[in-house]
This record gives structure tokens, sequence and C-alpha cells, in this order.
């Protein structure tokens, strides 16, 4: 997995990756590991044990960053996933217009 920011493409560091194995094709649940949590190297990896093939939930969390969560499909043995933060959004206040 790689994670950049979305306006720079620079890589993020330690931002939070939490996976869940949600459900695949012939996959007994009792004897898999389910859900990973790590966190992403300075050049922007996570790299993630071997998952089966199916489909799984990942979020991104990240300093200065929007949080990020999708669910993708894994269907390759090794796969690497693209995932590009956004910077937060300007507060809106009502307030603020008034004066």
């Amino acid at each position: 997995m790689q994670v950049a920011s979305a306006d720079t493409g620079k890589p993020i560091d330690r931002a939070s990756v939490v996976i869940n194995f949600r459900h695949g094709r012939n996959v007994n649940m009792k004897k898999i590991l389910t859900n990973w949590e790590t966190k992403t190297s300075q050049d922007g990896h996570a790299t993630v044990p071997a998952i089966p093939q199916g489909e799984v939930t990942i979020q991104v969390i990240a300093n200065a960053y929007q949080t990020f969560g999708d669910v993708y499909q894994l269907d390759q043995d090794e796969q690497t996933i693209k995932i590009k933060l956004n910077r937060p959004q300007p507060q809106y206040s009502e307030d603020a217009k008034t004066k």
C-alpha cells in the first residue's frame, strides 16, 4: 500500500492503516486473521501480511489529513493499493459571515 498527499503527491509517513477482511470465497473466517493495523514508513508504504483474496475495508488516519476509508476487492496474490489523502476542509461558521 502506498499513501501520499493528494495535493503534493509526497508520501505520508506514520499514517495509521487499519484493514478489516470482510469476506471471500472458500474462506473459513475462524482460521484466518481478519484485522490488521500498521503504520506507513517514511516513503509512505505499508506492508501487510498475506491476505486471502476477497473484500477488505481500508481506513487510513494521518495528522493534518482527512480520514480515508473505502472497500476494496483483492483479486491478486500481490496487490498495491495507492491512496491519496486530502487536507482538511476549512471550517465554516455562520458567525464568521456576520462579522
